[in-house]
């Protein structure tokens, strides 16, 4: 989830698609070795991780996708939830032919990863969970309600615009290149809806995820507590927590931030 629209770029030359789960999904690859999938949050692409590439792509074959309406990677059918964007993903690993690729999902893309784990536990070889919640919490409501989005599929657009930069409409046009004018709104609308829709994940849900797991939260994440984290590490068999100091929920991902250290250190360890 991101409270900003990004910034004005244009995609990354060099990138490819895959057909899967009826899509056509854009994404990055670089380096070589084991897998790695990198999956962006709400209103961002594959660039998220531009500025954190050269870490990861050293010791992993890197893949970047853009989720399903974000960049590159229309969605004609306007749908979003978690479960479809797991399947996308697991489809994209089936696609591309990967074998116990590791995944981190940061925010939006935490989630996807966190239902991919729950629902394909055989899939992936290491699971990075950043920025994601499993329950319905006052702070989670009350932060979301606060950038504007106020119940399913209902985005107050005053409360967002007082917060927006001016062009954040133009913003969004540049970074998904849906076709359709109003597509800004349509995502944004879509994403309240996403938001609002209850995870139901019962603690029997958690105790399919098997394989090494790191929980990834911002000290100061204003969405989600870090006693929820805590909470959903302690779910997971044998997962483990990593808490960023003083980061909020959109600062964990800064550049030249400490949390790749964190992240590789988890996963360098899972390719012994």
């Amino acid at each position: 989830m991101e409270n900003k629209p990004p910034s004005i770029d244009s995609p990354s030359p060099g990138g490819q698609y895959v057909s899967a789960n009826g899509l056509e999904i854009y994404y990055q690859e670089s380096g070589i070795g084991q897998p790695l999938i990198l999956v962006h949050g709400a209103t961002d692409t594959h660039r998220l991780w531009d500025s954190h590439l050269a870490n990861f792509q050293d010791r992993f074959r890197v893949i970047r996708p853009d989720s399903r309406g974000h960049g590159r990677t229309f969605n004609p059918s306007r749908k979003l939830s978690y479960c479809l964007m797991a399947d996308d993903l697991a489809a994209m690993i089936g696609e591309l032919g990967l074998i116990k690729p590791f995944l981190f999902g940061y925010s939006d893309g935490g989630q996807a990863v966190l239902d991919l784990g729950i629902r394909y536990p055989d899939l992936p070889g290491a699971l990075v969970i950043g920025g994601a919640w499993y329950q319905f919490s006052k702070e989670y409501q009350a932060a979301i309600s606060g950038m504007g989005f106020v119940a399913p599929g209902v985005v107050d657009w005053e409360v967002y615009q007082g917060q927006a930069p001016l062009d954040w409409q133009d913003r969004l046009r540049a970074a998904h290149l849906d076709p359709d004018p109003d597509y800004p709104g349509i995502l944004l609308e879509g994403l309240a809806r996403m938001w609002w829709t209850t995870l139901d994940y019962s603690e029997a849900d958690f105790q399919k995820i098997k394989i090494p797991t790191l929980i990834l939260i911002g000290e100061k994440d204003e969405i989600i507590p870090v006693s929820e984290a805590q909470e959903l590490a302690g779910l997971i068999p044998r997962a483990e927590l990593t808490v960023i100091p003083g980061a909020t929920h959109n600062r964990v991902l800064l550049p030249g931030g400490k949390f790749g250290d964190f992240i590789l250190r988890f996963l360098d360890s899972r390719l012994r």
